[in-house]
């Protein structure tokens, strides 16, 4: 990633018992749930069984979930690596940050931690995020972090009666 100097300084942790209130915050938002699998509220019941049986093991869940600190410890979003299948070597790559700490770098530093981990640790071969054509701002955050654009999808993401056109961001470690 260019510019890593510039980037503000977060840190990549596990899910714990506390995040139970932002977990809930985010996964109940409606505005993204188009961009997502589900499209119900989660009960806090689910999301605290959720929480107490995740093994943050990547190999067993076939994902991982870490939340994103910044340099005052407050818990400013969540990156996902999903879909991680080690046969193929590549993995689904999604950042939520909460909205009050957008467009300052957070994003981008914790996309440049997790390709560190996904090439150094996990030995992925390819990261690659499905990004709504018009999201700009999350393209051009991709894009900056070395993801490039290697297809379209038409009517990937339903909105409503709307259905959203899709780019497949990837980067190949």
């Amino acid at each position: 990633m260019k510019d890593d100097q510039f980037l503000p300084q977060v840190s990549l942790r596990a899910i714990e018992p506390e995040d139970l209130e932002l977990l809930y915050s985010i996964e109940n938002d409606p505005q993204l749930w188009c961009v997502c699998a589900s499209n119900v509220p989660y009960s806090k019941y689910i999301l605290k069984e959720y929480i107490a049986s995740t093994s943050c093991d990547i190999f067993a869940d076939r994902q991982l979930r870490l939340m994103i600190d910044n340099e005052a410890g407050t818990t400013v979003g969540i990156i996902d690596i999903i879909d991680y299948e080690p046969r193929f070597r590549r993995a689904e790559l999604g950042v939520v940050i909460r909205q009050q700490y957008r467009h300052l770098g957070y994003a981008a530093a914790a996309i440049a931690q997790v390709v560190e981990y996904a090439k150094n640790i996990l030995h992925v071969h390819m990261l690659y995020a499905y990004v709504t054509t018009d999201n700009q701002p999350s393209i051009q955050l991709f894009a900056h972090a070395g993801f490039r654009q290697s297809a379209t999808l038409k009517d990937w993401f339903c909105e409503g009666d709307d259905y959203k056109n899709a780019v497949v961001m990837q980067l190949f470690l």
